[in-house]
């Protein structure tokens, strides 16, 4: 079997993510300007992928790698 060549994790999606906060979504467009189109595509596709939003809003050329960053630097000090 090819299978038993390969060490393959398994991800459980079957668990939601929570939606992203008030919080955050205010962060991101009142300190990094991003339009609140982008955001709301960003929520949708966060809620469609069960991923969160700062690395979907980065998949996607929403936001940019250094955005990203200071996201995820906010992120960690709230």
């Amino acid at each position: 079997m090819v299978c038993s060549l390969y060490n393959i994790n398994m991800i459980n999606t079957t668990n939601s993510i929570d939606p992203p906060s008030e919080e955050l979504c205010n962060f991101i467009i009142d300190k990094l300007g991003i339009s609140q189109e982008a955001l709301e595509l960003g929520v949708k596709r966060c809620s469609y992928e069960n991923s969160p939003l700062p690395i979907v809003m980065w998949s996607y050329g929403l936001i940019t790698l250094s955005q990203l960053e200071v996201i995820l630097v906010w992120s960690k000090d709230n």
